[in-house]
């Protein structure tokens, strides 16, 4: 009996597919030998098939290609327009910045005030976030 492999990285399992390939071993008993070192859940017979086919097309890159993730709300104009209304007036609340921008969730709002911005509340007031070397060495 072979050790198994737990948890491989979805590349390693790619170049073992790409390596067999050029081997001319079939997509089927890829699969087997899969099942047989890393375990019934490392990748179905249909993926196995269509990384074969895609070697088979010339493809060389056993990486995942790069894909645009969801486009975020969030951009300099808009932190500027959040910063420019929180210098207005200074005891605000994250409820009267959604009533300025109906268009953008609390959570968002909350995440450029505190994340992008820097500022963080203190008594009811809230004021950009400054730490000298000392405080941070505290």
């Amino acid at each position: 009996m072979f050790k198994t492999i737990a948890d491989p990285a979805d590349c390693e399992v790619r170049s073992v597919i790409r390596f067999l390939n050029a081997k001319e071993v079939k997509p089927a008993e890829i699969h087997r030998q899969f099942v047989e070192i890393y375990g019934e859940n490392v990748m179905t017979d249909g993926m196995v098939r269509k990384w074969v086919r895609q070697f088979n097309d010339e493809r060389t890159n056993v990486h995942d290609e790069a894909r645009s993730g969801r486009p975020s709300v969030v951009n300099d104009g808009l932190v500027a327009k959040v910063n420019e209304k929180i210098r207005e007036n200074r005891r605000f609340t994250i409820r009267m910045l959604c009533d300025e921008f109906p268009q953008i969730s609390k959570t968002v709002l909350h995440e450029i005030v505190t994340n992008r911005l820097n500022y963080h509340k203190l008594c009811s007031r809230w004021v950009p976030k400054m730490l000298t070397d000392v405080h941070n060495t505290k």
